[in-house]
């Protein structure tokens, strides 16, 4: 075994030993999230951006809008896409190069979380039926990473959409152009929230930081609505959730989640 190796080995049992006891290693209860910061207009080129700090996990997100051609099956509809990526000196172990499978995944999690809660109502982002769209293109950037990067991600993509300004385009000779003055906020049917929680040992903690996400045996993420229904979900790990454990995470989504939603809507209120 090399020393770490032992060195995480020991830092898991002190985890856990806190676990028993109802604590956190820095101090929280079990189903209580870190404290979440949200910075809108970010990044002031941009249609939309925020920059979210999550404990002190740091993570940062563009929105570009722009016309497209549609998806050959949904001509009557607009484009949402979502992609991640991590800076090399957001943690020491994150290398220059094409993207790992664990980032992959994020964006893939953050992307479906927005996605299937149908957050952006992508039918009135049509310029010209089967023939021109507007594409909705949220790029999210990981600064610092302490931990539980799909909801410091997802929080930062909803916040910039949120915030977004899409201009109006027409079609003109056959291709679309703009509509001076015609700027407005993108159409938005629910303000979706992800939930992350990490089962070390026994015990289900929600917002695993950087030391308990490397304690982990599982994880699973929960997406839910504005109307509290659950929309998307991701495990991963190499150990397994029960029936009653599942449960409690989705019940734990719906009331975290609930409270994290009051701070999106903040920020978008703030940024009107």
């Amino acid at each position: 075994m090399t020393s770490v190796s032992v060195i995480d080995e020991l830092k898991k049992a002190q985890i856990l030993e806190l676990l028993k006891q109802g604590k956190r290693i820095d101090g929280r209860t079990l189903d209580e999230p870190r404290k979440l910061k949200i910075e809108t207009n970010a990044i002031p080129k941009a249609n939309g951006s925020a920059r979210v700090y999550l404990g002190d996990t740091e993570v940062i997100c563009g929105v570009k809008i722009q016309p497209d051609r549609p998806f050959p099956d949904s001509g009557d509809k607009g484009l949402f896409i979502c992609t991640a990526e991590l800076l090399p000196l957001s943690h020491p172990t994150v290398e220059t190069g094409p993207p790992q499978p664990p980032v992959i995944e994020l964006a893939r999690v953050t992307d479906r979380g927005i996605r299937e809660s149908h957050m952006i109502d992508v039918s009135q982002l049509v310029i010209q039926k089967d023939k021109s769209v507007i594409g909705v293109f949220a790029d999210v950037v990981v600064v610092d990473q302490d931990g539980n990067l799909f909801d410091a991600c997802s929080y930062a993509a909803t916040a910039a959409l949120l915030t977004s300004k899409t201009p109006t385009w027409k079609m003109v000779d056959d291709s679309p152009s703009i509509v001076e003055g015609g700027e407005k906020q993108l159409p938005v049917n629910t303000i979706p929230v992800s939930v992350t929680m990490g089962k070390i040992g026994n015990y289900i903690v929600v917002d695993p930081n950087g030391d308990e996400s490397e304690s982990m045996d599982a994880r699973v993420t929960i997406t839910t609505d504005s109307n509290g229904n659950i929309c998307a979900l991701q495990k991963g790990g190499s150990d397994g959730f029960t029936q009653e454990e599942i449960i409690q995470c989705s019940e734990l989504s719906v009331k975290v989640g609930a409270k994290i939603r009051e701070q999106l809507k903040l920020a978008q209120q703030e940024n009107r």
